[in-house]
């Protein structure tokens, strides 16, 4: 048997980003800025978005960028990725494994399914390399450049699994200049967070950088449970490092090495039982978060390792570049699905917190992975009207997944194994060409054809009591291509506002998934493809002052790849609809309302809908309040017209910074909030899994001294203790999860 590691509303939303464009052409044209930001102007923003570097302004599409402090702010109390979660607008993140695996969502699409193959429609790009795998895409953010949301599609540049967009990191790069810095950060539950960098020139032709992050927290949820074998949860030691070494010989040749590593231990996922209250959404009374009471194992391992190496040889009007990345990830998580102790079979008293028809407790594991992916890619370097880009990429990935089921009545004893096996190999061919065809009109477009095949393997090795019979071997292999395309033109109606139309298309390639534990068929998901329309205006404003970002939308998926997950046989079944329809708009603007003042606002609507009336799926097994019509068949309900899951339709976010000056240096407040509207959980629609609405702000004060070189800082994360159900587990009870409580602590960072 495989070891594994140790163990006012919608109205006046959409006038908001109209108005502002009204009035901002109504002011007349702008002057043309110089690149670099005066006193008193907003810093300009560049993007490598489309895989050259450009002013944000000038990129046709929807894009928000991060850097600098604020990501410093939004990393004070220690929280993994989930943390950019409506910090930009049309994005939501969530996990039910904790700080791995994360979920992203972007203009309402993403994917529910938690199996260790699952696909998912928002690609997360690490230096230039895609981490296919959802495990990988959890590595802690440190010591990055900047943070770009790409929404969707964005099927030329970044290929198959893309069609909601990107995700896309840039870390900070070795530089030519000694220096680097060092943050101490401590915090409420003995939290201890670590982060620094340094950077060594190497003589003239070659640097190193070296980055770390350690971040560590005490357990904080009690189990009441005295019997239950894991007594304290919700603490973790997560620790990454990165090495990076530049090797430039020459002005026009370049090498990039990067090698990277992440080790976790701590609680997987805390599952609750029976704490929403039947017939809403909300807690039950008494509800502690601080407290639960449980009979099964909760683990969680992470241990990750990759490298990449980055080419380019500038050969005079053209650059050829070389991408080439490896990663390897394993991991193994335990945790306890039914959320209590006990079982109602075993008589009043031994079983709780409310009703437990049954013990469940599972784990699922990654005991082998590695993805291999290499792109070469030539572009024009010139000055002229016309450019272009082309290229061709490889990807080449193999994984176990390990199931287990255990007996948490039984001494928590194993009593259930199977396993999957899954290899993908996908190859593609994509070019562009953008052409200024005036001064003031810019037109650009794309084509990129991939072909994907994937063979999978699944077996039943140990039957747990649910699924008694040993079925033999399972297999399935699919192969697609697709061609998708991207086009798109911008106008520069005054020297620093812009305004653009796009079109694309995207495709997600075929999914496949098996929980043989838990089933006795596999279940295929044909490619998913998508068109959508895009209309939008980016401006520099009012001297620099102020910046505009906004943009509507509408998109048609056909055949969009869902995961009916759980149910009464808490069995993930991949199905296609026939067509999900999305519209909205989304706006971002930042404001130096005054020289010490610096304003940020984003937000977004997002209206999607299910639009299959032959689809049905099995709702939930625990006692909900369905809310959908019943299907033609017991046990079936019928979802056509039902918003996708974890797809909210109001996003808000608001930043404020205000710095003056005192002895020594610079004082500041600065705080952030983010807003969600409420969420579906799942397919179908209960008065339970759904998700209230969320608001969790932000408060950061600092003193900055010694030239720049120290900064002292006090902060808190979550400011209003708003505690909100974010997931749920619908085979068995009521059972749900939580967001993180407030945190709070200080901080200490040297720059050298």
């Amino acid at each position: 048997m495989p070891k594994h590691l140790p163990t006012p509303a919608l109205a006046a939303l959409t006038l908001t980003p109209l108005a502002l464009a009204a009035a901002l052409l109504a002011a007349g044209p702008a002057q043309a800025q110089p690149a670099a930001a005066g006193a008193g102007q907003l810093q300009t923003i560049t993007v490598t978005a489309e895989r050259r570097t450009e002013n944000i302004r000038d990129v046709p599409s929807s894009i928000t960028a991060l850097s600098g402090e604020i990501l410093e702010v939004l990393n004070s109390g220690g929280q993994d990725i989930r943390l950019l979660s409506g910090r930009v607008p049309s994005l939501n993140i969530e996990s039910s494994f904790g700080r791995a695996f994360p979920r992203f969502y972007i203009r309402g699409l993403g994917n529910t399914d938690f199996d260790l193959n699952a696909s998912q429609p928002v690609s997360l790009v690490f230096d230039d390399v895609v981490q296919e795998n959802p495990i990988l895409k959890g590595f802690p953010i440190f010591d990055l450049e900047r943070i770009e949301v790409l929404r969707g599609p964005q099927g030329t540049l970044f290929g198959r699994n893309s069609p909601a967009g990107v995700v896309k990191f840039d870390s900070a790069k070795p530089g030519k200049t000694f220096g680097g810095y060092g943050t101490l950060s401590l915090g409420r539950y003995s939290a201890v967070n670590v982060e620094g960098a340094v950077n060594v020139p190497l003589g003239d032709a070659a640097a190193l950088r070296v980055s770390l992050q350690s971040q560590n927290r005490d357990d904080w949820v009690k189990n009441t449970n005295s019997r239950g074998p894991t007594q304290d949860l919700e603490g973790y030691k997560d620790n990454a490092a990165r090495v990076q070494l530049l090797v430039q010989p020459t002005k026009d040749i370049s090498a990039l090495f990067n090698v990277h590593a992440r080790d976790l231990e701590g609680s997987a996922r805390v599952f609750r039982a029976n704490i929403i209250q039947r017939g809403g959404n909300s807690t039950v009374p008494g509800f502690d978060e601080t407290k639960v009471s449980q009979d099964g194992i909760n683990s969680q391992d992470v241990k990750s390792v990759g490298g990449s190496l980055r080419l380019r040889w500038d050969l005079g009007g053209v650059a050829l570049s070389s991408i080439t990345g490896y990663e390897s990830v394993e991991s193994f998580s335990r945790g306890d699905i039914d959320g209590g102790f006990g079982a109602v079979f075993l008589g009043p008293g031994n079983f709780g917190p409310g009703v437990i028809p049954f013990d469940a407790e599972s784990g699922d594991g990654l005991p082998k992975h590695r993805q291999f992916t290499q792109e070469l890619r030539i572009e024009s370097t010139g000055k002229g009207a016309l450019q272009w880009l082309g290229g061709v990429y490889w990807f080449d990935e193999e994984l176990n997944i390990d199931s287990f089921n255990f007996s948490s009545l039984g001494g928590n004893a194993q009593n259930g194994y199977a396993t999957q096996k899954q290899d993908n190999q996908a190859w593609a061919i994509f070019g562009t060409v953008n052409l200024e065809v005036s001064p003031q009109l810019k037109l650009r477009g794309g084509l990129r054809y991939t072909k994907d095949e994937k063979d999978f393997v699944a077996d039943r090795i140990q039957a747990p009591p649910f699924s008694p019979t040993f079925i033999g071997r399972r297999t399935v292999n699919t192969s697609a291509d697709n061609t998708s395309g991207d086009f798109s033109a911008t106008y520069a109606v005054a020297p620093t506002i812009n305004v653009y139309g796009r079109v694309a298309t995207g495709f997600r390639a075929p999914s496949i998934q098996g929980r043989l534990l838990f089933g006795d068929t596999l279940s295929v998901a044909k490619s998913e493809k998508v068109t959508s329309y895009e209309a939008g205006v980016k401006a520099d404003l009012f001297d620099r002052r102020a910046r505009l970002s906004a943009s509507v939308f509408q998109y048609t998926i056909k055949d969009q790849q869902l995961t009916a997950v759980g149910g009464a046989a808490n069995f993930n079944q991949l199905v296609n609809a026939a067509k999900t329809r999305g519209q909205g708009f989304e706006f971002d603007l930042q404001a130096l309302a005054t020289e010490n003042l610096l304003l940020t606002l984003g937000g977004s609507y997002n209206s999607t809908k299910i639009k299959d009336p032959n689809l049905f799926v099995q709702p939930c097994g625990g006692g909900c309040t369905v809310l959908d019509p019943a299907g033609p068949s017991a046990g079936l309900v019928r979802i056509d017209g039902n918003p996708l899951p974890q797809a909210p339709k109001v996003t808000l976010n608001f930043t404020a910074r205000y710095g003056f000056a005192v002895p020594g240096g610079e004082a500041y407040v600065l705080t952030d909030w983010a807003y969600r509207s409420k969420i579906n959980f799942f397919l179908y629609e209960s008065a339970e899994f759904t998700g209230k609405a969320l608001l969790e702000g932000g408060l950061r004060a600092g003193y900055i001294f010694g030239n720049g070189k120290y900064e002292a800082a006090a902060y808190v994360r979550n400011i209003g203790n708003q505690i909100r159900v974010v997931g749920g587990i619908d085979f068995n009870n009521l059972t749900g999860f939580i967001n993180e409580p407030r945190t709070f602590g200080a901080s200490f960072k040297a720059s050298f």
